[in-house]
Order: structure tokens, then C-alpha cells, then sequence
């Protein structure tokens, strides 16, 4: 045998045998996570789950060594159910977006929240939206209070803003955590309320979780997070590189993104941020965690939504806990593990059951089932 034709087959030989240990390694993650899903059992499966965890990370694309065990921790602030507690104990949760354009993704955030298991869940809109957002589901309380430019005369910016405040104040102090951005838009005079709205909630203390157009929002106004612990961020990969650029001055480096992201969520004073991706990470300035548990390789639009309604309640559940005497944990830290680790469980699941027809309100119909695998109710 020739010596180029030796070479060709040893190369042969070679990617045939690391070709089978990646496949057996594949099977082996989709035996164990699969076993998981069918079985009736809740704690074998998830010790088998758990061990696998960073075998799963490093398959998936991310760092084994920053990944943290998200189901303890979502099993850690999920409250029991208690028969003696009342309405609002579990959570009241607002959605601060929704206008002409775009009513489907305050709902996903709010109804998202209530399959969680909030108590309430409410939507501040515009005027247009409201009624669409009404005809969704009944299940949600709807204000239809914000206004757009095209409704308010030069000469009435002032009070038209002054009598939206005036009535979302009134409601700010039930709130457990806002959600800011899904939907939102970006008119000029609608922007001007929600910063307004922020700046309340700051004021009184109140988590916010910023999505969509609020990236948009806070990236052209640092100050309204900047050192700001109970905001959270939760950009995609776009809204991430516009924050890179402008906090940090430079573009995005996916060869040290766990330190970078670091760097950019220290450089806000501390404020959270869930870089979304194949793997979600997670940094508040002091460390940096990873989730890459479970997942679904369908990308429909809408996901994000529930996400910042999952992490939302769950911020608000944290927060509870560290009022109750809990150890000293970071709620927006913790919240937003959970809810990237559900959020991926219910997505995964619908996989399963729709494949390439996934859509995010079948995700949305996993939300309950997944956190009963993961916490049955006691």
C-alpha cells in the first residue's frame, strides 16, 4: 500500500471511531433525558438528569464548568401550595407593553406567569391593543392606559404623560415585579411613559425584568438600570451586541463571552443579565452561570416572552424567601436560572409532541407539566 493511500486510511479509521463514541454519547443523553420525560418516578430520573448535566453542556456548546444545578434551584423557591394562603401570596405580576402592532407578546409574558402560578397577572397597553389583548384570555386583568403619539396633541404631551402616571401609580405598590418591553414598540411619546414608569418602580423598590423594545429603551438610557440590583436583562443575541457595544465600547467576544458578560453587567453596577443563546448565561458582576439543560432546536418567535414572565415569578418567589429569614441568595440570580431551566424543560417537551410545528403557545401549554416533573405539588 502506497503512502498517501496508508495516510487515507488510517484519517478513515480514525473518524469512524470518534464518529461512534460522539454517537454513543448522544444516545446515552437522549436515553437518560428521555427516560426522565416518560417516567413516573420523581427522583431517579432526576439524579440521572443531574449527572448528566455537564456532559449535555459540553455536547450543546457550553461551559461545563460554569454550569449550575438549575433544578435544585428552581425546586429550592417554587412555594408548596397552601390552602390556608390568599389571593396574590403567589405572585401579582405586570406586563408594562402591548400597542398597535404587537398584542401577542405581552400576552405570552402574562399568561405565561399565571401557568407558572401567579396569583395575577396584569397588562398595561394601549388603548388599541387592549381589546385584542382582552379577547386572548379572560384570565388576564388588561389597563388600557398608555398612549401613543399619533393620540396625543403637541400642546397635551405634558398631561396626557402626567394622567398616565397618575394611573399606573396606583396600582404600582401590588406589584411583586414588572415586566418591561414585550410589545412595547417605539414611539417616542410611549417610550416617555414607560421610562417615567421605571424610574416609579426604582423609586419603590419594585424588580423589573426588561425584554424586547425595554432592551431597546435602557441600551439609549443606562441611568434607568445602571446600579439598579432588582433589574433584570434578558437580551437576545442582537440586543446583547447593541449593549456590548455601547456599555463597553467594543464588539462581542465569543471566545471569552462568560467574562465578558462579566465585564458588562459589572460595568452596569451589578444589574443581572441572562444572555440568551444555545446555552443561556448569567451574571449579576460577581460570577457567571450557565443553563443547558433540556431544550428544543425550534426557534419560533415569542419564547423570550415567556421567558421574562417565567423569571418574573420567580423573582418574585425569591424575593419572598429572602424576606422569610432564607440564606442570603441573589433573587434576580436565582430567578433567572429557573426560569431559563422551565423555560427549556416546556419547550423541550413540546418538541417532542409537534416537532417542527412547535409553536410558542404549545410551549406555553408545557410550562404546567414541566415544573410538576421538576417540583410535584406536595
Amino acid at each position: 500500500m502506497e503512502k498517501k493511500q496508508l495516510k487515507e486510511y488510517i484519517h478513515t479509521c480514525m473518524h469512524q471511531l470518534y464518529g461512534g463514541v460522539i454517537r454513543r454519547q448522544q444516545h446515552l443523553i437522549r436515553c437518560l433525558v428521555g427516560d426522565y420525560h416518560s417516567s413516573s418516578s420523581r427522583s431517579g430520573p432526576l439524579l440521572l438528569v443531574n449527572k448528566c448535566t455537564r456532559m449535555q453542556s459540553v455536547m450543546s456548546g457550553g461551559n461545563p464548568t460554569l454550569e449550575v444545578d438549575a433544578l435544585s434551584i428552581l425546586r429550592s423557591i417554587s412555594p408548596n401550595l397552601d390552602a390556608t394562603k390568599h389571593k396574590g401570596q403567589a405572585g401579582r405580576i405586570a406586563v408594562i407593553g402591548g400597542c398597535r402592532e404587537y398584542t401577542g407578546a405581552p400576552y405570552f409574558s402574562a399568561i405565561s406567569a399565571l401557568k407558572i402560578g401567579a396569583d395575577l397577572s396584569h397588562v398595561f397597553c394601549t388603548k388599541d391593543a387592549a381589546p385584542v389583548i382582552k379577547g386572548y384570555s379572560p384570565e388576564l386583568i388588561v389597563h388600557p392606559l398608555l398612549e401613543e403619539s399619533y393620540n396625543v396633541r403637541d400642546e397635551d404631551i405634558t398631561t396626557s404623560l402626567n394622567k398616565v402616571l397618575i394611573e399606573v401609580d396606583k396600582w404600582m405598590e401590588r406589584f411583586d415585579c414588572l415586566v418591561i418591553g414585550p410589545g412595547l414598540g417605539r414611539d417616542p411619546f410611549l417610550l416617555d411613559c414607560v421610562t417615567d414608569i421605571m424610574k416609579n418602580a426604582r423609586q419603590n423598590n419594585i424588580p423589573m425584568v426588561i425584554d424586547g423594545d425595554g432592551l431597546f429603551l435602557v441600551t439609549n438610557c443606562l441611568d434607568l438600570i445602571s446600579g439598579y440590583p432588582l433589574a433584570v436583562l434578558t437580551p437576545n443575541i442582537n440586543e446583547y451586541k447593541r449593549l456590548v457595544q455601547k456599555v463597553l465600547n467594543c464588539e462581542v467576544n465569543d471566545q471569552d463571552g462568560p467574562q465578558q458578560l462579566l465585564s458588562l453587567s459589572k460595568s452596569m453596577g451589578g444589574v443581572t443579565i441572562l444572555r440568551k443563546g444555545q446555552s443561556d448565561y448569567i451574571s449579576d458582576g460577581k460570577e457567571v452561570k450557565s443553563v443547558s439543560i433540556y431544550g428544543s432546536p425550534r426557534r419560533c418567535g415569542g419564547q423570550g416572552d415567556i421567558l421574562s414572565g417565567s423569571v418574573a415569578v420567580f423573582f418574585a418567589w425569591a424575593r419572598k424567601l429572602v424576606g422569610n429569614g432564607e440564606p442570603d441568595i441573589n433573587p434576580a440570580m436565582v430567578s433567572c436560572i429557573a426560569g431559563s431551566a422551565l423555560m427549556r424543560k416546556a419547550a423541550s417537551l413540546a418538541f417532542q409532541d409537534k416537532k417542527r410545528s412547535t409553536l410558542t403557545t404549545d410551549i406555553i401549554e408545557h410550562l404546567g407539566r414541566s415544573l410538576e416533573d421538576i417540583c410535584p405539588v406536595r
